[in-house]
């Protein structure tokens, strides 16, 4: 059989997806902000409800009643309040329009299964989770047919285990599918194809196409009207090939026009919407959201280790390296995959959030992965018969893949993973282990935490709040010891600032401890109780180090937690302890804190 191992690895990497998404981590099972239309995925599913159940674009009045049935995220934040007094829906419609089948059979199963038919109940989980798994498929079958276009059958092959196995296109494809970069992915490997088709032989149906497919990419998310350049580069390696391209649209000139003009009509969509919802044809809906255009995060995108896009996807770095190779083996198809790959990152990080929320690694690079397979492609085809060298890289391959394994897991079960919170401290202390002490992920907000024994401990400051400290009057919480604990919770926000003087000499190290008591943990990182330590030369602060608690304290939990500094060489006179809510609501008692200076 023709094509017979690449077809093997896509089986095999279709089998491995759907045991995936289906029974290791079916998010459909999952509820409120781990469901599968949760967080982001409600936002761009919330048209469908608002035009086919409840008949309300201008208000989206259902979202608060939604919002407390099924929690799919901390808070209604997917229409916000426009000018007008309407609301108006923060993410373009373009998924939306994808779901629409998927939706609709989970609409007309929903009241057959016993189901309520509210757009959110199970059928409806269901039937985006699965929808997305097909799409997934469809994707990797089609990136499958446009790499046999150009490389041998077992380099692509490899490229295909690669990706599914080695990148976060695994997590993105098979658990959170229903998000826009798996249904991207999908459209950039159509387009190729279409491409491909199209130059081979120039027909108004498929420029059509090519229009459609562009549209609804930059639809599903406006900065993909990067996707143009593929249908006009693709194919162009030289200035005699670029002028050959030029006298193709001369001669089809018309399915050139038409294509542009279905491409406005699906952009259309959105205008469209804005107008009906806010009577304004063009609405900025992500308010104080934006682009950095002259100074783009690319180092923090690319190699942070808060959301690095090659620190949790190295495997991605021998696609970056097979550009050399592309260009060599099918300068045809070098530009326009190099040019869309630079204006890409130059665009996804120069968006103010670069990190895009809790992803695992950077999620918005993975539908470029269905361009970036080409000089993956391109680099395995260089290594695979230079012995010993393929032996090295094979085995990284392995590593990398397990890697990314590793990740996923983490970022599901294991729980080690901390998305859009991790350090470079943690980082480290977690890479390919399963299992540690939870004390370890205060290095999520201070990268100071001295293990081994300490010398020459000094105790510097006491206070068991005996004197000095009014509880709050309705505190739920006893005590932790003798008669009086300080006391934190909705109206109480902010503990006194405990000073003392602390002299340059003795210790290098500092350590502050306390006994902390909670009835329930606070799971919202930025509403956690903070413990904070500062050094202060009178009254300017040099330094100062702070632990969220509930990363490490538990529902009717007492536990001692201690905040370790490094005393810098700037001149300081005296330290201060202080605890915050983070405008939190959940009680928490303070007692017996006590600091220390140590070697």
């Amino acid at each position: 059989m023709q094509n017979r191992i690449s077809l093997i690895a896509f089986l095999a990497c279709s089998a491995f997806m759907l045991a995936v998404g289906v029974f290791y981590y079916p998010k459909w099972n999952q509820s409120q902000t781990e469901a599968t239309i949760s967080w982001d995925v409600s936002g761009y599913y919330f048209y469908l409800p608002a035009v086919f159940i409840y008949k309300d674009i201008h208000q989206v009045a259902f979202r608060e009643e939604i919002h407390q049935k099924y929690r799919p995220a901390s808070a209604p934040y997917q229409a916000f309040e426009h000018p007008s007094g309407n609301y108006v829906m923060k993410y373009s419609c373009g998924l939306a329009v994808q779901y629409l089948p998927f939706f609709l059979t989970a609409h007309v199963l929903a009241p057959v299964l016993g189901y309520p038919a509210d757009g959110f109940s199970r059928p409806y989980q269901v039937g985006i989770g699965l929808g997305s798994l097909l799409v997934a498929l469809l994707g990797l079958w089609l990136l499958r047919k446009n790499l046999l276009r150009y490389f041998s059958d077992t380099a692509t092959a490899i490229t295909l285990l690669l990706i599914v196995f080695g990148t976060n296109y695994l997590d993105y494809a098979a658990i959170n599918g229903a998000m826009t970069h798996n249904y991207l992915f999908t459209l950039y490997a159509a387009l190729v194809a279409l491409t491909i088709a199209y130059y081979q032989k120039p027909t108004l149906v498929k420029a059509v196409g090519l229009g459609f497919i562009v549209g609804l990419a930059a639809l599903t998310r406006p900065t993909e009207i990067l996707a143009a350049l593929i249908p006009l580069l693709w194919g162009v390696g030289s200035a005699a090939a670029f002028r050959e391209r030029l006298d193709v649209w001369r001669r089809h000139w018309p399915q050139l026009v038409t294509a542009v003009i279905i491409c406005g009509l699906i952009g259309s969509l959105q205008l469209i919407y804005w107008k009906l919802a806010s009577g304004s044809w063009l609405v900025y809906s992500y308010e104080d959201q934006g682009f950095s255009w002259l100074s783009p995060h690319i180092d923090q995108g690319v190699f942070s280790f808060r959301a690095g896009w090659l620190v949790y996807t190295p495997m991605m770095g021998f696609a970056v390296l097979g550009f050399v190779a592309l260009y060599r083996q099918h300068r045809s198809i070098f530009w326009a995959s190099f040019l869309f790959f630079a204006l890409f990152l130059y665009v996804t990080f120069a968006w103010d959030i670069w990190w895009y929320g809790g992803s695992l690694g950077q999620r918005a690079m993975v539908q470029s992965y269905a361009l970036l397979a080409f000089p993956l492609a391109a680099f395995v085809a260089f290594i695979y018969k230079r012995i010993p060298w393929n032996y090295l890289i094979f085995a990284v391959f392995l590593l990398f893949s397990y890697y990314n394994l590793w990740l996923t897991h983490q970022a599901h079960k294991g729980g080690m993973l901390e998305p859009g919170f991790m350090t470079k401290a943690y980082f480290w202390r977690i890479v390919l282990k399963y299992d540690l002490p939870v004390e370890n992920r205060k290095l999520l907000d201070t990268d100071q935490d001295f293990r081994g024994e300490r010398r020459n401990v000094q105790l510097v400051y006491q206070n068991n709040f005996e004197e000095g400290v009014e509880m709050w009057a309705d505190c739920p919480i006893e005590p932790i010891e003798g008669e009086r604990s300080v006391c934190l919770g909705a109206a109480q926000q902010f503990s006194p600032a405990f000073s003392f003087p602390l002299p340059q000499e003795g210790g290098r190290k500092l350590r502050a401890t306390a006994t902390f008591r909670a009835q329930n943990k606070e799971w919202d990182t930025w509403k956690m109780t903070q413990f904070i330590v500062r050094l202060k030369q009178d009254d300017q602060t040099v330094h100062e180090r702070a632990i969220r608690i509930f990363r490490l304290l538990g529902d009717n939990e007492t536990k001692d937690l201690h905040i370790d500094l490094l005393l810098p060489r700037r001149a300081f006179n005296k330290a201060e302890v202080m605890f915050w809510n983070a405008d939190g609501d959940k009680p928490v008692a303070v007692d017996n804190l006590r600091v220390e200076r140590f070697e």
